[in-house]
């Protein structure tokens, strides 16, 4: 266990180095998310707090799978991850650091994120605990989703096509900007099958909020269950794809 841990470790350190902190992939992990926050912000300054929680969960959505969903496939393709199955690791230690990986990126650009927010807001968070909790089970969830994406396609094109299809709907569906509440009855159940969902409810509650979805605990629950998913359907997928 302690050896795997510590493989998966040096696998999010390379693929942190290689790919995640760049320039390019830094800007592209934050400009998203930006331009929706500028965009709500110049219509309505004044309804913009209560946009946040869900702005910083849709941060957290686009900076752990721009990349993540892309690194696997590109690797396949380069022979690369073939060259690291050949060390006595197992398939779910390697994907464990990779998703660690996009995981510790999407953390880190969401904080700079919310460092920035609040300067420019008058922003309280009344349960840090809470936060810092959603903020780190949400980025691995996200995180597991692009491996999933990752290894279900044979080309990169392939993958960001892929991601965009899981990505969009929830950015309109869960609450980012129209709470699930308010949904008609007939997409609320579409809603409640997407990751980003949860996340966002469970943010909004460290932020003060009352809970629209269930208790925060339950909904870092059912993320942890949405991680585990993932992972297992991303385990099988590769196995079957690299055998």
């Amino acid at each position: 266990m302690k050896g795997a841990l510590r493989s998966a470790f040096f696998i999010a350190l390379k693929d942190m180095k290689a790919y995640y902190f760049k320039p390019p992939n830094i800007s592209w992990g934050m400009l998203f998310p930006l331009v929706f926050i500028l965009a709500f912000y110049l219509r309505s300054p004044i309804d913009f707090a209560h946009l946040i929680p869900g702005l910083l969960s849709l941060s957290l959505l686009f900076s752990t799978t721009s990349m993540e969903a892309i690194v696997i496939t590109f690797e396949r393709m380069t022979g690369a991850l073939e060259r690291l199955m050949l060390y006595p690791v197992s398939v779910t230690t390697i994907l464990l650091g990779k998703i660690s990986g996009g995981a510790c990126f999407g953390i880190t650009v969401t904080v700079v994120f919310l460092l920035c927010l609040i300067i420019m807001f008058p922003l309280h968070l009344k349960n840090p605990l809470l936060f810092l909790a959603s903020v780190v089970i949400s980025s691995f969830t996200f995180s597991t989703l692009g491996a999933f994406v990752s290894v279900s396609v044979k080309q990169v094109f392939e993958a960001q096509t892929l991601a965009n299809l899981f990505r969009f709907p929830m950015i309109f569906l869960s609450g980012v900007f129209i709470p699930v509440n308010s949904l008609p009855s007939i997409i609320k159940p579409i809603a409640y099958i997407m990751p980003l969902t949860y996340s966002i409810d469970s943010i909004k509650v460290s932020f003060g909020y009352e809970p629209q979805i269930m208790h925060p605990l339950l909904s870092l629950l059912v993320l942890t269950v949405f991680a585990f998913i993932f992972l297992e359907l991303s385990v099988k997928i590769l196995k079957s794809r690299m055998s």
